[in-house]
Order: structure tokens, then C-alpha cells, then sequence
């Protein structure tokens, strides 16, 4: 093989060598964003459940409060 043929091979095997270390490294990161993103939606999904029980608790406060007010209003 001719020493130009060889060195043109060379230089295109880094090349290639060097694009597969960026995809592993882009893989690596997209795994880790992947588990942060799954690890805030599970925290997400814990806090929305905490907020909705909250607004029940809320609501029937409310209503219960909105019956003593009618009770009162018509006891007058």
C-alpha cells in the first residue's frame, strides 16, 4: 500500500475513532439528562399529588364554612 493510501487511511480511522468517543460521551449525557429528567418527574408527580390532596382539604373546608354561613344566614 502506498504511503499516501496509508496515511489518508490513518488519518481517517482518528477521525472515525474520535466521532465514536463524541457519540459515547453524547450518550453518556443524554443517559444522565434522561435520569435527572425521570428522577424531577418523580418529584413532580409527588408534589402535584401533595397539592391536590391540600386543595380537597381546602375544598371541603370551604364548603363546610359556605353551610354554617347559609345556617347562620337563615337563623337570623
Amino acid at each position: 500500500m502506498p504511503s499516501n493510501d496509508r496515511n489518508a487511511l490513518e488519518a481517517e480511522l482518528r477521525r472515525l475513532e474520535k466521532q465514536v468517543e463524541e457519540l459515547i460521551a453524547a450518550l453518556g449525557a443524554a443517559r444522565e439528562e434522561t435520569r435527572a429528567l425521570r428522577h424531577r418527574q418523580d418529584q413532580l408527580s409527588v408534589e402535584r399529588a401533595s397539592l391536590m390532596q391540600r386543595n380537597e382539604q381546602v375544598r371541603t373546608r370551604v364548603e363546610a364554612m359556605i353551610g354554617r354561613l347559609k345556617t347562620l344566614e337563615h337563623g337570623s
